[in-house]
């Protein structure tokens, strides 16, 4: 059971129901939204384990993972539906998924804003990562629970990557296939009106399949400042409420002082009220470097700022905290194979070859 008064304050307005893993409060007011709609009352359903739904409203609010189950519970006992977590996706609202909403909605492309969902999903749960990556002429999105989950939440969220997509390219926008790990429904009906693709249930994985040259299209209305201003928040966020996510925590630091020159690993450990030793040992942990970061960190902010015609090459070196114009130039063709100057007249489609390591 949980209550009202066990609700506990956190890292500033955050507020925190009792619980290992948790979500947005905004996801489950999803749920709430769709169980009414269905005929049912979610404010009652709620109260009687002693929660009140106003306090699903704050957008900081964090709920046990429990909580969304018992409503996915509610509701198909209510409906008997087994499509209504493909149906719940549409009362998913732009503040739902916080900054990362916003942040998808300025991507320059949907593989940048797949990214951005790769990096940041644990900002809307701790429940579920994601696998973003190219095969040949393809894209795979792989959604993987890390814990288990109701059938009716990854089909809800499958719904939300199809509406992301269909709201930046087009309505009539569908994924080459999808891989459903779930059983087969007794109806598909409802799930192929909606998914508007070939389907696979039983499959090994749950995963969404692209051509690649829709993935890699530049959007018309993508702002790449708007995206970074709101990859910072959503870093922010993640470096609050994973208190032991040390890289997050590194790259949040990192993003807010570029812009003053390049700090050293020193400054940073004094940041996060630790020493050079024990930040050391964190990020080795982690199988990370200090440097590592710091050179993605840059490379990210990189692609955003020469997005953006209002920065010339000399403010972005400055806003990445290099020293002179030409380390920031030796640096770049190191992560792309291309000069500033030269990635920015080819756009965000161009071939980016790392070559330092995979990352980012």
């Amino acid at each position: 059971m949980w209550s009202q008064n066990s609700c506990t304050d956190e890292v500033g307005p955050t507020r925190r129901f009792p619980g290992s893993r948790t979500t947005l409060g905004s996801w489950v007011k999803v749920i709430c939204r769709a169980f009414d709609a269905a005929g049912g009352d979610s404010a009652a359903r709620l109260a009687q384990v002693g929660v009140d739904i106003k306090l699903l409203d704050g957008p900081m609010m964090r709920c046990p993972l429990s909580l969304s189950f018992y409503m996915w519970e509610g509701a198909l006992e209510l409906t008997g539906d087994p499509a209504f977590g493909v149906k719940a996706a549409s009362y998913i609202k732009n503040t739902s998924f916080h900054a990362l909403s916003y942040g998808i909605s300025a991507s320059a492309t949907l593989k940048e804003a797949f990214e951005r969902s790769q990096r940041y999903c644990r900002l809307v749960s701790d429940a579920v990562d994601y696998e973003f990556s190219r095969r040949g002429n393809e894209y795979r999105f792989v959604i993987e629970p890390t814990t288990t989950v109701p059938d009716e939440s990854v089909d809800c969220l499958i719904g939300a990557y199809l509406r992301m997509c269909r709201s930046l390219v087009g309505r009539e926008y569908s994924p080459l296939r999808i891989d459903l790990r779930r059983p087969r429904p007794s109806t598909v009906e409802d799930f192929q009106g909606i998914f508007r693709a070939p389907l696979r249930f039983d499959a090994p994985q749950t995963l969404l399949v692209f051509d690649a040259q829709s993935i890699e299209h530049p959007l018309g209305d993508g702002n790449p400042e708007l995206a970074l201003h709101n990859d910072t928040i959503a870093l922010q966020y993640l470096s609050q409420i994973e208190r032991q996510n040390i890289q997050a925590r590194v790259r949040d630091v990192l993003m807010q002082r570029l812009s003053s020159g390049e700090p050293s690993q020193g400054d940073i450990a004094e940041t996060l009220s630790m020493s050079v030793r024990t930040l050391q040992r964190k990020l080795g942990d982690c199988g990370i470097s200090y440097l590592e970061i710091l050179d993605e960190t840059r490379y990210e902010m990189a692609r955003a700022y020469l997005s953006s015609r209002r920065y010339s090459i000399n403010d972005v070196t400055h806003l990445l905290g290099f020293s002179a114009e030409s380390c920031f130039t030796r640096a770049f063709r190191r992560w792309t194979g291309q000069s500033p100057s030269g990635w920015r007249a080819h756009g965000p489609t161009s071939t980016l070859a790392k070559v330092k390591s995979g990352r980012p």
